[in-house]
């Protein structure tokens, strides 16, 4: 149960942040305004280490294979992604289409077990699932 609160939480941060970046993105340009979520998104995580945790960052390097390590970069093109569709479709549809395409990459993920993802079989009604989220992304889009 509190996984399922912790991403309910996620996905309205998620929602909120976007909003937030794309009003910035208003006022400075949309690299700087990544550059300074990311940056302020260190200092939080900075200050919660010192807080909760110190394990040490040569750790970092033990992880295998190296290319894990690319999350932060990736979060970039993320930041950037959220900024331009929200900003082009609007927050609801945005997210709308943003979670469907998680939920899909998700599970494309599982089906081939990549990434060290322990492999999941094929699931009729997993894909009966997204088909009805799709639909309900066509539906809402009509004005």
């Amino acid at each position: 149960m509190f996984g399922f609160i912790i991403a309910l939480l996620s996905g309205a941060l998620m929602s909120v942040q976007g909003v937030f970046n794309t009003q910035v993105t208003k006022a400075s340009g949309i690299w700087v305004a990544n550059a300074f979520v990311q940056f302020t998104a260190l200092l939080v995580c900075l200050a919660a280490w010192l807080v909760t945790d110190r394990s040490s960052f040569g750790t970092l390097w033990k992880v295998e294979p190296k290319y894990m390590l690319l999350g932060g970069a990736i979060g970039a093109f993320i930041t950037y992604t959220v900024i331009k569709s929200m900003e082009m479709l609007g927050p609801a549809r945005a997210v709308m289409i943003i979670v469907i395409s998680q939920l899909i990459v998700a599970y494309l993920i599982e089906l081939l077990g990549a990434f060290g993802v322990e492999k999941q079989p094929l699931a009729l009604r997993r894909i009966v699932g997204m088909g009805v989220a799709i639909a309900g992304i066509v539906i809402f889009k009509w004005d």
